[in-house]
């Protein structure tokens, strides 16, 4: 999924706005480790479980806000931003938000960046993965088929 901090996307044409999305995750704080940083704040240093936790946490928001993307039809999300919030002295949450679009590439530079995130080919049915994998039946190669517009953004 195409996720921008712009307002737009250079080179797509936005055709459909499918509505505001989020993600986010709600993380405890460790006492032990909050006076553990705090010791190495003292001397300087990167605080490197706390990097590793807020990566994870994010990345957690950012995996939230594109299902929900795609739930709502989108396949793209523009305007994204994060949010953090202390919920008293013992949570943090965190909050990604933007608005799912349906986007579709209009310059050749686009359509590489569809091409290169899978954008554009036959749409692919959503796969449980625990059901064995189906394959289309292919049309006889003399059989003239309607061309049909492909739908972006079916990853």
């Amino acid at each position: 999924m195409l996720v921008v901090t712009t307002n737009d996307i250079p080179g797509w044409e936005i055709q459909r706005v499918c509505g505001e999305v989020f993600g986010l995750t709600v993380r405890s704080r460790n006492a032990f480790a909050q006076f553990g940083a705090g010791l190495k704040s003292m001397f300087g240093g990167e605080l490197q479980g706390m990097t590793k936790n807020l990566a994870e946490s994010r990345n957690e928001a950012m995996s939230r806000l594109i299902n929900e993307a795609r739930t709502k039809g989108g396949n793209a999300i523009v305007a994204m931003r994060f949010d953090t919030t202390e919920l008293g002295d013992v949570w943090t949450e965190i909050c990604a938000y933007g608005t799912a679009v349906q986007a579709v590439p209009v310059t050749d530079a686009a359509r590489y960046t569809a091409s290169q995130l899978g954008y554009g080919g036959p749409a692919q049915p959503q796969q449980h993965p625990h059901q064995p994998q189906q394959h289309p039946q292919q049309p006889h190669p003399q059989q003239s088929q309607p061309q049909q517009p492909q739908p972006y953004g079916a990853s």
